[in-house]
């Protein structure tokens, strides 16, 4: 089998081109094969914007119960599907290239241990903290090289984008991540994890600012009309300057906007030492409302992410 190497022009590596959505991917011949394992409502949504990649190509959705009215949107989508789970995709005659996990922090490891020695690469959109922890703009370029990644969670995805910008520069005594995100934008699987959202975000943002005095906060919202999905980030920081600040943040919001282009800066503010910033996330997906844009932006991190693997498994990175 022939494999890839992966690169793009910036680092010497192979020229790059740029896919619908405009941002910079590398050309292997052929779309990769992948599935998704769930299909609630992250996975619906993953699916739509799989479909609308040229390097991608859905071969299953899988779920487990039969009745699941996300395998019943997918299928009129034009995708296979099958209620059998995980085994679904060992019954496969070729492996896929890529597996989303779009299921349940429980049962990432499982899923894992069944498909890791199939040669399947797998992004984890669990807050199961397995996998390399990944945030596109921060990683994306070391991420191709493991074959786990996991994307921490909606939350971690909005912030630490920001945050690993400003702690290059500023030194923090304290981080604090608050993320409200609709009542009615969050699924079964993702309460059963509130608390695996907030220790492996928490522990993201030690590791990718290098700052241990952190904690993070989750606010499901149950207000008429729905809320929009917002993340609070404040930092103890008594030298920030703000004009720094400002700068570090717009860079940051302009390099996440060229794959999430909901994603906005509404305050950005130094005050007594601490660094206060508002994000919020517009969904821009085909099936999600414009407040559920939690699910936008992991499923957004998770094709960007795809569309640099090696076209081949086993591949040269």
């Amino acid at each position: 089998m022939a494999t890839a190497k992966y690169g793009n022009a910036r680092d010497g590596g192979v020229d790059a081109t740029r896919n619908t959505r405009g941002h910079a991917y590398v050309d292997r011949g052929r779309p990769l094969t992948v599935a998704v394992l769930g299909a609630g409502l992250i996975g619906v949504d993953l699916v739509t914007k799989i479909q609308r990649s040229p390097l991608l190509e859905c071969r299953l959705v899988v779920a487990r119960d039969d009745q699941a009215r996300g395998l019943r949107t997918v299928a009129a989508l034009g995708c296979r599907t099958s209620a059998k789970g995980v085994e679904a995709l060992l019954d496969l005659s070729e492996p896929c290239d890529i597996v989303f996990d779009a299921t349940n922090a429980m049962s990432h490891a499982g899923h894992w241990a069944l498909l890791e020695p199939m040669g399947t690469s797998m992004i984890d959109l669990t807050p199961s903290m397995i996998g390399e922890m990944v945030a596109p703009t921060v990683n994306s370029a070391e991420a191709v090289r493991h074959r786990n990644i996991n994307l921490i969670s909606c939350g971690g995805q909005t912030a630490i984008p920001l945050l690993h910008r400003l702690a290059a520069e500023i030194s923090a005594e304290y981080i604090e991540v608050v993320t409200t995100a609709a009542s009615r934008s969050v699924g079964h699987a993702t309460r059963m994890n509130l608390d695996e959202y907030i220790e492996t975000t928490q522990t993201a943002v030690t590791r990718f600012t290098g700052v241990s005095n952190t904690k993070v906060m989750v606010n499901l919202s149950p207000a008429q009309p729905p809320a929009s999905f917002r993340v609070a980030i404040s930092l103890l920081a008594p030298s920030a300057d703000p004009a720094r600040v400002s700068a570090l943040v717009n860079e940051a919001a302009a390099e996440m906007q060229s794959f999430v282009p909901g994603y906005r800066i509404k305050v950005c503010s130094v005050a007594d030492g601490v660094v206060f910033i508002s994000v919020e996330v517009e969904a821009v997906g085909d099936r999600i409302p414009h407040y559920a844009g939690n699910l936008d932006i992991i499923n957004a991190a998770a094709v960007h992410v795809a569309e640099r693997y090696p076209a081949a498994q086993g591949g040269q990175v």
